[in-house]
């Protein structure tokens, strides 16, 4: 059932107050003003150009503060209308400047000139309203006597009769001096309809004004309009602004009496409704029943866009004006939250982040675009200085670390090679301007060199190791030094090729040394793919060490098309492709029964079934991953080795190191997780 009440109290605030108004009599606007002041108002209205602020010569008057009054002006008893009084209250404010000759000499200047601080101050006070659909500007002449004059004190007000309004609607009132010496003051003022008002018999608009009901039934909200069957009525929504016209959305000529169904979805904070009896210059009530409710600021932050203008200006687009907060961010690769730049960039062309009330209300990346998926690239953060100085640092979880820099993190140790790019041009500006700029330097080139460091500083631990460790038994030594273990897959696509890496990586941190082509593309490339993979399938076997095949459904494809094809076999597309090359070797392995022993098998759960690998291969362990890793890493320890009771512990680190690679290919940016809602507020931004 619908609740007559429940929206009503929104519109109105409280009860409809009782209003008690006073009564002017005639036509004409008048000012009148505090005791020891003069006034005079202008015969018309003027231009509202307030115009830029301007240095005072000395003391002015000012205004400092505005107070609104409502009363009736009325032809007759009857004929009244809704009138707004608005009182200024000025003050003094400035200094007269010492004359030159008196801070020289210490003396008074002239004393046949009269001294400009013994004159009276003069000022014009402009008020500006607005109220929609009309506006109007008014001129205030103030004369101030001498004796009044006292810096910083007020000197009295000034009061217009008066600005006419209609009834509920919305009355915007700003107040400046002409030439402008300060920022104008502002004042919001709404005005009760008929419902609010003790003399509503004496206003002739409110007789047969409409009454305008709003209630919510479920998730939906009711317009009750209780008029006569033959009364004509308008009837308009719109969206009110604070800036510029108002944005209408509906309208329509009805004939009451009359209910009209909104959807909670249309509701904003800003969604005004207008109404007005068909007649000639009928008065039209205005109110704004949804300012507070929260269902209509949900709906407004849901349709708010951020939308890229340039690469250095935005805009947001929503139905109100939103009170909001903007920053510029940054987000690393599968990194969550988005964190603040430090130190912060100038944020008012650019934003990713929109807070208001202390929350995160709207997050967009608006470059992606142009710049694509998320990269595992480096952001470099120029901050400039007076007399062109110029600092650079890189911007990582822990903070934004200054290069060049001896710290541990990964954006220190290549901060030279990082220096160098930006000053050949190869890092890509993103932002600039008079505070600093901001740059995105690729990582990709750096991979191979980086885990070369890390492959020759393990190379030199197992060396250092094996020395300590000469004077143990054999198979002492051959446990701490690990067993080798080559890693082939055939390589789907780049994000396959990551989690292969991740794989690799977790995988080193075990006693094992792991050798996959990812690391060698340069040997790769000089020797070829086949030639590679002879010599490191040799050498692991040699060492007692496990091939593990690494199956996809590209890699059961190219078996199959192999074992269909024969032993010649399709040839080798590409300088990277060491899994085409490494079938000529690996089959016969197969056929002849050497596998077992020497070689594992191992897909990732929801990529590939063990029943989709091909019966020959099935011949050795096939593993699932991670679901299966404890047994995975018992098959690559030495055959003789006695299992180890730090087996599962292992297991775990293994998968925490996999986890973010897995996440990052089954979910990748900008899809849903399962179980996590799609929504105007989901997405990822960097």
């Amino acid at each position: 059932m619908p609740v007559p009440w429940f929206l009503l109290s929104l519109a109105l605030g409280r009860s409809p107050v009782v209003l008690s108004l006073e009564r002017l009599v005639g036509p004409q606007d008048a000012t009148h003003c505090s005791p020891g002041l003069s006034c005079h108002l202008w015969d018309s209205d003027i231009l509202c150009l307030p115009g830029d602020i301007v240095p005072a010569p000395g003391p002015v008057l000012a205004p400092t503060h505005l107070q609104t009054e409502l009363v009736l002006r009325c032809q007759k008893e009857t004929d009244c209308d809704l009138c707004l009084r608005v009182a200024v209250h000025l003050a003094v404010h400035g200094h007269w400047e010492e004359p030159e000759d008196e801070e020289k000499f210490g003396g008074e200047a002239d004393s046949g000139v009269e001294e400009p601080r013994n004159a009276s101050l003069q000022a014009q006070v402009v008020l500006s309203f607005q109220a929609y659909p009309t506006a109007r500007c008014v001129l205030l002449e103030v004369q101030v006597p001498a004796a009044l004059v006292q810096f910083g004190q007020s000197v009295g007000s000034v009061v217009y009769d008066c600005f006419e309004a209609a009834l509920g609607s919305e009355v915007r009132i700003w107040s400046y001096t002409q030439p402008r010496y300060e920022k104008e003051l502002n004042h919001t003022q709404q005005l009760p309809d008929c419902r609010g008002l003790e003399v509503r018999n004496s206003i002739p608009s409110c007789w047969a004004l409409p009454w305008l009901n709003v209630s919510a039934d479920g998730d939906n909200v009711h317009l009750v309009l209780n008029v006569s069957e033959e009364q004509h009525f308008g009837l308009s929504l719109y969206w009110n602004q604070v800036q510029g016209p108002p944005k209408p959305r509906w309208h329509k000529n009805l004939t009451g009496p009359q209910i009209i169904t909104l959807n909670h979805t249309d509701l904003v904070p800003c969604l005004c409704i207008q109404v007005w009896p068909l007649e000639p210059d009928s008065v039209r009530t205005n109110i704004c029943p949804f300012r507070e409710d929260p269902r209509a600021h949900r709906n407004l932050w849901q349709a708010a866009r951020l939308r890229l203008l340039t690469l250095q200006s935005w805009l947001l687009d929503a139905p109100c004006s939103l009170p909001a907060e903007a920053a510029l961010c940054w987000r690393a690769l599968g990194g969550d939250p988005c964190q603040p730049l430090v130190p912060p960039l100038s944020w008012e062309n650019v934003t990713v982040d929109v807070n208001s009330s202390e929350k995160l209300q709207l997050q967009e990346c608006l470059w992606a675009d142009s710049l694509g998926p998320l990269k595992d690239d480096v952001l470099l953060l120029e901050t400039r200085g007076p007399q062109d100085n110029r600092s650079l640092c890189a911007l990582e979880p822990s903070g934004c670390t200054s290069l060049p820099s001896r710290a541990s993190t990964r954006a220190a140790r290549l901060g030279e090679y990082l220096l160098q790019d930006l000053q050949s041009g190869q890092c890509l500006q993103l932002w600039d301007d008079d505070l600093g700029a901001l740059w995105a330097c690729p990582m990709d080139k750096y991979i191979h060199k980086r885990w070369a460091l890390v492959w020759l500083a393990c190379l030199l631990f197992a060396a250092a190791l094996s020395l300590i460790l000469l004077l143990k038994k054999d198979h002492a030594k051959a446990a701490a030094r690990g067993r080798a273990a080559l890693l082939l897959y055939s390589a789907d696509d780049s994000g396959f090729e990551r989690l292969v890496g991740a794989l690799a990586s977790a995988l080193c941190q075990l006693p094992l040394r792991v050798a996959v082509d990812l690391w060698s593309r340069r040997e790769l490339s000089a020797q070829g793919p086949v030639a590679w993979f002879h010599a490191q399938r040799r050498q692991t076997l040699q060492e007692g060490g496990v091939v593990v095949l690494l199956f996809s459904p590209g890699a059961v494809a190219l078996c199959s098309e192999w074992l269909q094809d024969g032993v010649s076999g399709p040839r080798a597309h590409g300088p990277h492709d060491a899994f085409r090359a490494s079938l000529s070797c690996v089959l016969p392995d197969f056929l002849q029964g050497r596998a077992p022993g020497s070689y594992v098998g191992a897909c990732f759960d929801r990529l590939l079934h063990p029943d989709a690998v091909p019966a020959l291969f099935r011949t050795v362990p096939v593993f699932t991953l991670p679901s299966q890793l404890p047994d995975f890493l018992g098959a690559l320890q030495q055959p003789r080795a006695p299992r180890s009771g730090r087996l599962q512990e292992r297991a775990e680190q293994v998968s925490r190191a996999l986890q973010p690679a897995l996440d990052c290919y089954f979910h990748p940016p900008g899809t849903p997780a399962p179980g996590r809602g799609v929504g105007p507020g989901a997405g990822d931004g960097t």
